[in-house]
C-alpha cells in the first residue's frame, strides 16, 4: 500500500497544483483528452499496485506456511529429535547402553559366575503429536531377556500413549512403570548405584500393563496418580500379552514437594505414601534376589500360586540440598497364597532402603541426572567431569511364618546389605561406575552366609 500511496501522490500532486495555481479558463477539447489519458493512467496504475499487494500477501501467507510446516533438526546430549516450527509435533530418538562385570565372593553362592554383561541395551522412540498427544516405545536387547533362560530375548519394555490434557490431568495408557516406586521412577540411567535397591527389585511391581492419571496440584506442589493394572508379582513386570487372569490391581499415589519454588534449604525436600491393591489367582509367585540379581536368597516352593488379595504400602521421601541427596523408602506385600495339598496362607514380606551420596565436585544433586560443572575431555580446555560418592544400607525380610511346605530347598529369611559406590560423569551421557556391596543372610539354610559383589560400569545414556 506504501507503494501505491507514493505512485499515486506522484502523479496527483502536480496536476492538483497546477489546477490551483492556473487561470480559470474553459478546457479546450485537447486538455480534456488529457484529464482523460491521466485517468486511465491512474485506473491502470492502481490496479498494477493491487496485483503487486496481493502478490505480496500470497508470498507472505506462503512464507509463513513454509516456517509452520518446517522441521527443526537437533542432536545434542537429550537424544537426536524432529521438531515442527509450531512445536505441535515431535519425535525423539534416545538410547541407554550399559555394559557391566560382575565379581562374586563369599560362602552363599560358591557357583557365582562373574563375567561380562550387557545390562540394558535400549532405543526408545517417542514424541508429541498435535501438542497433547505423546507416546513411547522402548525394546531391551540387553540382560537375559525374558529371565526363563541364559539366551537373550528382545522384549518391550515400554509401550504407552499419552494425553496431557492439562498439567494437572494426565492420561497414560499402555505398558510402564506405575507410579508406585520412588527409585523405580528414577530413569535406568539416573540410578545411583548400578542395581537398585530391594524395595524397587523385590517387592514393589516393575512395569505393568494398565492406565494411569496423574498430575501435578497445588501449584505443583503435589503429585497424585491412580491406576488400575493386570497386576506382577512382587518385583517383576507384566509382558504385553493378554492377562492370565481376570484380578487387576488399582494402583494410588500422593507425593508432595512443599518447599520445591521456596529460596530454603527445604527446597530439594519430598516426601510421599504409595500402594497397590488387587486380587490374583492361580500366578507364580516371584524369587526375592540379593544386590547382583544372578542369586535367588528366596524362592517359593513348586507348585505356591497366589490365592487372593495382595496389598501393597510404600511410604518414600527424598531430600537434594547442593551437593548431597537422600533418598529412603519402604515397602510391604501382603499376599495370600496357596499350594496343593496343603492349606491356604497369608504372609507378608518387606523390603527398605536409604542411600546418600555427595557430588565430591560440588554440582547439585537431584532426583534426575548429574551435569558436571566442566566435562572430561584430554585437551588442554577440558575438566575432570564429575565425581559422585555413594553409601547405601538395605534389608529385606520375609515372613517367619511361612510354612516349610512353601519354602525352597535353600533359603534365607532375610538379607541385609551395605553398599559404597563412585561414580565419575566424565559429561552429561557417559559414566564409568564402580559398586561394592556385601550382603548378609540370616535364617533359613543360608544362616550367616555372605555374598561379596564388585560392579564396573561404563553407561552411555542420551
Amino acid at each position: 500500500m506504501d507503494l501505491k500511496k507514493n505512485i499515486l501522490q506522484t502523479l496527483l500532486l502536480p496536476l492538483l497544483i497546477g489546477g490551483l495555481t492556473a487561470t480559470p479558463a474553459p478546457a479546450s477539447a485537447n486538455d480534456q483528452d488529457e484529464i482523460e489519458r491521466l485517468k486511465a493512467l491512474i485506473n491502470e496504475l492502481d490496479q498494477r499496485v493491487k496485483i503487486l499487494d496481493r502478490k505480496q500477501e500470497i508470498a507472505a501467507e506462503e512464507s509463513a506456511a513454509r516456517q509452520k510446516s518446517a522441521v527443526l533438526v537437533n542432536a545434542s546430549d537429550k537424544g537426536f529429535n524432529l521438531k515442527s516450527a509450531d512445536s505441535q509435533f515431535e519425535y525423539k530418538l534416545r538410547g541407554l547402553v550399559q555394559l557391566d562385570y560382575r565379581s562374586f565372593d563369599g560362602d552363599a553362592y560358591p557357583n557365582a559366575v562373574e563375567g561380562f554383561l550387557a545390562r540394558r541395551i535400549r532405543p526408545t522412540l517417542e514424541g508429541t503429536v498435535f501438542g497433547k498427544y505423546g507416546f513411547r516405545f522402548t525394546p531391551e536387547f540387553g540382560e537375559s531377556g525374558d529371565g526363563t533362560s541364559a539366551t537373550n530375548k528382545a522384549r518391550v519394555i515400554d509401550a504407552y500413549l499419552e494425553a496431557r490434557l492439562d498439567p494437572r490431568f494426565q492420561i497414560r495408557a499402555g505398558k510402564f512403570k506405575p507410579f508406585v516406586g520412588l527409585e523405580r521412577l528414577q530413569a535406568g540411567g539416573d540410578i545411583k548405584f548400578i542395581e537398585r535397591s530391594y524395595v524397587s527389585n523385590n517387592i514393589l511391581p516393575n512395569r505393568d500393563l494398565g492406565i494411569s492419571v496423574q498430575g501435578d496440584v497445588l501449584d505443583k506442589k503435589l503429585n497424585y496418580a491412580v491406576g488400575v493394572f493386570n497386576g506382577v508379582a512382587d518385583g517383576s513386570e507384566s509382558s504385553t500379552a493378554q492377562d492370565s487372569n481376570s484380578g487387576k490391581d488399582l494402583t494410588a499415589r500422593l507425593f508432595a514437594t512443599p518447599f520445591n519454588e521456596d529460596d530454603s534449604a527445604l527446597a530439594g525436600l519430598g516426601f510421599g505414601l504409595a500402594a497397590t491393591v488387587g486380587n490374583s489367582n492361580g500366578n507364580a509367585l516371584n524369587s526375592y534376589k540379593t544386590p547382583g540379581q544372578s542369586n535367588n536368597y528366596f524362592n517359593y516352593a513348586s507348585g505356591v500360586t497366589s490365592n487372593g488379595q495382595r496389598t501393597r504400602l510404600s511410604p518414600q521421601a527424598y531430600y537434594y540440598n547442593g551437593p548431597f541427596g537422600l533418598l529412603a523408602e519402604y515397602a510391604s506385600s501382603r499376599q495370600e497364597a496357596i499350594k496343593s495339598g496343603a492349606s491356604a496362607i497369608t504372609f507378608k514380606n518387606d523390603a527398605w532402603h536409604i542411600t546418600g551420596s555427595w557430588l565430591l565436585t560440588g554440582e547439585s544433586a537431584s532426583f534426575k541426572g548429574v551435569k558436571p560443572y566442566s566435562a572430561f575431555s584430554t585437551g588442554g580446555e577440558g575438566g575432570w567431569g564429575a565425581l559422585e560418592l555413594l553409601a547405601r544400607y538395605q534389608a529385606a525380610n520375609i515372613d517367619p511364618s511361612i510354612p516349610a511346605a512353601y519354602k525352597g530347598s535353600s533359603y534365607a529369611l532375610a538379607a541385609k546389605s551395605w553398599a559404597l559406590g563412585l561414580n565419575w560423569y566424565l559429561n552429561e551421557a557417559a559414566r564409568l561406575a564402580l559398586n561394592y556391596e556385601q550382603t548378609r543372610l540370616e535364617g533359613g539354610t543360608l544362616d550367616n552366609k555372605t555374598e561379596n559383589l564388585m560392579v564396573a560400569r561404563y553407561q552411555l545414556a542420551f
